[in-house]
């Protein structure tokens, strides 16, 4: 019985810096938890929500931005104005 799980630490941190890594980083700290019985199963569980969170809304950012680049790349189906 140690203390807090550093990679629970980590994932919570890494979830706000590079939210993937906080994703890897928890499910691996609730793995090393669950083993070990160390603390900071709450902490790993945050990262692991914050991490998706995060980068579920990265991935809609980028596909909004591809879907405004192509419809300001569109015509709007008129034709050219010569």
């Amino acid at each position: 019985m140690g203390g807090t799980n550093v990679m629970a630490v980590l994932s919570l941190i890494f979830a706000f810096v590079f939210a993937p890594a906080g994703i890897v980083l928890g499910h691996l700290a609730k793995r090393q938890i669950r083993r070990s019985g160390e603390q900071g199963d709450g902490l790993a569980t945050w990262g692991l929500i914050l991490g998706y969170v995060f980068t579920a809304l990265y991935v809609l950012g980028c596909i909004g931005w591809v879907a405004v680049l192509f419809w300001a790349g569109s015509d709007g189906g008129t034709g050219s104005y010569r």
